[in-house]
């Protein structure tokens, strides 16, 4: 079996469909920005739900949480098949088990990129894109058994609470994981996406980087949504891309509810330097 699947993970709103685009942008040294349509076919999602009709040779009921486990193994495995050096499959699955399959078998896995943010910030866009309230949003990031609910596109996502999926990702592994913050993305983005670049054995061409950094921008990608849409919307949010920030939640997120997050996620987040204290 050939190990060649490349993560690319993260948590909901935190930095994975940028990230996946900018490398579209990049491997195709693209001369003009890629549609934000076209680049989701630059990796594929672990949970599309033909993939899983494919592997049992009929329609199933993707609500069918059980079903859909016992199929991920040969969903992966078809992925894998292909025999290909690389397969980007993006996921906000944790790297854990759920009803006794491991979600992230290392059998098929080549390397992963992991993608984290800030719960205080990344709480707000979930609550957008999923179209619920701040206080629903926390109970949601804070709870054991927090997933994403399967519809007729999607089968089901284990995530977990923040912190378990960050630890989940971020604890020793049999295989290589290149951790970042979307924080330092937005902050030092050639710094950052250059070693997207290098995580894929590339050499970093600092123009090319360049562009595809400016074509991956967030002003970039809203614009494209606002005139074509996006087809990875939910479709209870009105916009997939906003502005791009960090540390708008102090304006924005009910002190009550910052208290709430902190002190579920203290330890993870004084960690990865979210917390001075």
């Amino acid at each position: 079996m050939k190990k060649n699947l490349v993560w690319l993970a993260s948590y909901p709103k935190s930095g994975n469909t940028w990230t996946r685009i900018f490398l579209a942008n990049y491997l195709t040294n693209a001369k003009e920005p890629i549609s934000i349509n076209q680049a989701r076919h630059f990796g594929i999602g672990d949970n599309g739900v033909e993939m899983y009709d494919k592997v049992a040779g009929r329609k199933i009921d993707p609500r069918d949480v059980g079903l859909t486990l016992q199929l991920r193994h040969g969903v992966l495995r078809g992925i894998s098949n292909n025999n290909a050096d690389v397969n980007l499959v993006k996921t906000h699955c944790a790297a854990k088990r759920a009803q006794g399959v491991q979600l992230i078998p290392h059998e098929y896995t080549k390397s992963a990129i992991y993608i984290m943010r800030n719960p205080l910030d990344m709480v707000m866009s979930y609550a957008r894109h999923y179209a619920l309230t701040f206080e629903e949003a926390v109970d949601y990031i804070n709870h054991k058994n927090n997933s994403l609910a399967a519809d007729d596109k999607v089968v089901w996502s284990y995530l977990g609470p923040w912190s378990d999926h960050v630890a989940s990702w971020t604890s020793m592994k049999p295989y290589p994981t290149l951790v970042l913050r979307y924080e330092d993305m937005l902050e030092r983005p050639e710094e950052e996406f250059a070693k997207v670049v290098e995580h894929f054995g590339m050499t970093v061409d600092p123009e090319r980087l360049d562009r595809a950094i400016r074509f991956a921008s967030f002003k970039e990608l809203k614009s494209q949504e606002e005139k074509e849409g996006f087809v990875e919307r939910a479709q209870k949010s009105k916009s997939f891309f906003t502005k791009g920030q960090s540390g708008h939640w102090k304006d924005e997120l009910p002190p009550e509810l910052a208290d709430k997050i902190i002190k579920a996620n203290r330890q993870t987040m004084k960690r990865f330097g979210y917390l001075d204290e």
